[in-house]
């Protein structure tokens, strides 16, 4: 019999399973993430979980929305940024500067379409530029021109970062053999800021397993909902993108019987939406999208939007409310850990009126870097939350100057070290008496506090909290139907589709339109909101939802029931100069052949080779290859004109489990 153990890390819950091969699920539970130390959450799950005795684990996997939420809300660590070869302009409205603090540090070098050297690289430059950053930064990313046609300049710049220093290094040909300069850099930026909040994860379940005497192979679940060694995921976070979508995805085709639908997960911090057809999850093959950003991560087509249980509530110069995109703690929450906030409710409640009562200030997680890092006033900030959560109102009269305090503070949520608490649709559903898990007292402070300023009461304050979720996570859905059935994506400029969408999903909107939608295919909802919301989405689209028992932990249901796939993608081009060359495009360089048989036989056996060996290096056992070969040729006057060729690797395999004792002997399980 095998034992698997199945974690998934939210930004709210902490969800654990326990599953064998012969009784199916043996045990689930789920309990609060603790973002400023995650093994409590993880502890307490796992805990929760385990039965009396605890049985032989052989493998434990881990899917988590980190990743995820961290590219929504804007989060991550101080990265330095190398572009070799890019002119500035090839940059231009990416965003970059917003992701690196405009540390970005543009040397001569990068290669031509036909990957011959533009010009050498600089390597004095690139020396300076790494010396000069290290202080700053906790990860480095390197992006060559036309880097996936020949890597030569990235390998040596990231050799180079590794014997000046020992911060992480990520190369944008490692990540992707698409071309597209701009995109690759964009995605290795986000992988930098990933890998020191994926270390800190992957140590903290490494230390508490250990604690518990669990010494099976950890796992990850990638964007695709494949699975890779904890190991590989300290390299590449920026593959995990997606992983807890992917996973809540795999739970919930393992659980329900369904082989088309629309599954959605809505959890503290994003509502995730995943077309399935034929019982397999739609891939996107153009790249993740998350929280407006496009990567080029190979993941399974989910829509995420920043819409949970914990977002943010916000009203507009109209008088609407806005949920998200931001999550919150909420303070149902709070108030279970630090019951005394809610006699500071109490005071801001009988006090004048604030825009700042009800909101809470708390570090999230430790400082890594040296307190010299951060300003003046965030040393004070910091300083400040020594001992707990801090109102605002608070912050402000101890340390005032509130327009410099607003900027302060948001580089320290923006670097996931503080965290704000406030009023959200998980207290509002408390208040209602439609969910229970925190302090009613502290939500219903909250609530009213809010409907002071608004003028409202409680009551019409959480209905309408919930039908404007209902409505924002309709828009998602609507979007993401439209998305996956002509590869339509509405921008906020497209009026009359707004207008149209919102006429069928709130009838507050006053429209002169009567507008009804119907969705071919049933909703599958997963996570702990899903009740509460999905049942009158499903009924504003006329369709069918199924909310599977065990519908609040699919996530760690699907953390164990994948499996490992790698690919590997290997291009030859055309034809080169005189002598007619052919060129096999490899991740350690390039090399010519004088004939395309020649050049696709070794491509293919190369392929096969990195194939199996990164499939082994992320954790499987036994592995199967397939290859394809595609050749693209056009017509031109009657005459066929060769383009190139793609040999395509895929490894699949099951994850090695660790041996397990079976009448005292061993036997290997996968």
């Amino acid at each position: 019999m095998s034992v698997l153990l199945g974690i998934d890390t939210g930004g709210t819950y902490t969800d654990a399973v326990l599953l064998d091969d012969k009784h199916g699920i043996i045990g689930t539970a789920k309990a609060l993430t603790t973002k400023h130390d995650l093994s409590i959450g993880i502890r307490n799950a796992v805990q929760e979980a385990l039965p009396h005795p605890p049985p032989d684990i052989q493998l434990v996997s881990l899917s988590s929305t980190l990743a995820t939420n961290a590219i929504v809300e804007g989060k991550g660590s101080p990265i330095g940024l190398l572009l070799i070869g890019y002119e500035p302009q090839t940059i231009e409205d990416m965003g970059l500067e917003r992701l690196t603090d405009r540390r970005i540090v543009f040397i001569p070098g990068g290669h031509t379409v036909k990957s011959e050297e533009q010009c050498p690289l600089d390597i004095k430059a690139a020396r300076q530029a790494i010396l000069t950053q290290t202080p700053y930064v906790s990860a480095f990313a390197v992006s060559g021109f036309f880097g996936v046609l020949n890597p030569r300049h990235e390998l040596r710049v990231k050799r180079l970062v590794r014997h000046l220093t020992e911060v992480p290094v990520t190369c944008g040909h490692e990540l992707t053999t698409r071309l597209d300069a701009p995109l690759r850099a964009l995605t290795v930026a986000l992988n930098a800021r990933l890998i020191p909040l994926m270390h800190q994860l992957i140590l903290q379940i490494r230390q508490f397993l250990a604690t518990q005497g669990i010494q099976a192979p950890l796992m990850v679940v990638k964007g695709d909902g494949s699975l890779m060694d904890a190991n590989v995921a300290l390299e590449r976070p920026v593959e995990t993108t997606l992983s807890g979508p992917a996973a809540s995805v795999i739970g919930g085709l393992h659980l329900c019987d369904v082989q088309d639908a629309f599954v959605m997960d809505m959890g503290g911090t994003t509502t995730d939406i995943a077309a399935v057809r034929g019982g397999c999850p739609t891939l996107n093959e153009e790249g993740a999208r998350v929280g407006g950003w496009q990567t080029m991560v190979e993941a399974a087509d989910i829509h995420t939007t920043g819409l949970g249980g914990d977002s943010e509530i916000q009203v507009d110069d109209s008088g609407k409310l806005i949920i998200g995109p931001r999550r919150v703690v909420p303070l149902s929450l709070l108030a279970l850990e630090h019951p005394e906030i809610v006699e500071i409710l109490q005071r801001q409640l009988n006090g004048p009126s604030n825009s700042n009562a009800g909101h809470f200030i708390m570090r999230e997680r430790t400082l890594n870097l040296s307190l010299n890092s951060l300003s003046s006033t965030q040393q004070r900030i910091w300083e400040q939350l020594g001992n707990g959560p801090v109102s605002v109102s608070q912050l402000f009269d101890n340390i005032g100057i509130p327009g410099y305090l607003r900027y302060s503070l948001d580089g320290l949520i923006e670097h996931s070290l503080v965290a704000v608490s406030a009023f959200t649709p998980t207290d509002a559903v408390h208040v209602l008496g439609q969910y229970c898990h925190g302090s009613v007292e502290a939500a219903g402070l909250g609530a009213e506090l809010w409907a002071k300023q608004l003028g409202t009461d409680q009551e019409e304050l959480c209905n309408r909290i919930v039908n404007r979720v209902i409505t924002q996570a309709g828009h998602a859905l609507v979007e993401s139907a439209l998305a996956e059935e002509g590869h339509l994506y509405p921008d906020s400029q497209d009026k009359v589709g707004h207008l149209l969408v919102s006429s069928a999903l709130d009838a507050e909107t006053g429209s002169n339109l009567a507008v009804t939608f119907s969705l071919q295919r049933p909703i599958i909802g997963i996570g702990a909101p899903a009740t509460t919301y999905l049942r009158r989405l499903a009924e504003k689209l006329n369709t069918k939802v199924r909310i599977p028992e065990r519908a609040e932990v699919a996530n760690a249901i699907g953390a164990v029931v994948g499996g490992i796939v790698q690919h590997v993608r290997l291009q030859i081009g055309q034809p080169r100069g005189i002598d007619g060359t052919y060129r096999v495009h490899l991740p350690f360089g390039v090399r010519d052949f004088e004939s395309l048989e020649n050049a696709a036989s070794y491509a293919r056996n190369t392929a096969d080779r990195l194939a199996r060996h990164r499939a082994h290096r992320a954790g499987a056992g036994q592995v199967k290859v397939r290859l394809e070969r595609k050749d693209r040729v056009v017509m031109v006057c009657g005459e066929r004109l060769y383009l190139g060729t793609e040999i395509l690797a895929t490894a699949v395999g099951r994850p090695r489990i660790k041996q397990a004792a079976v009448d005292g002997k061993s036997e290997r399980h996968g």
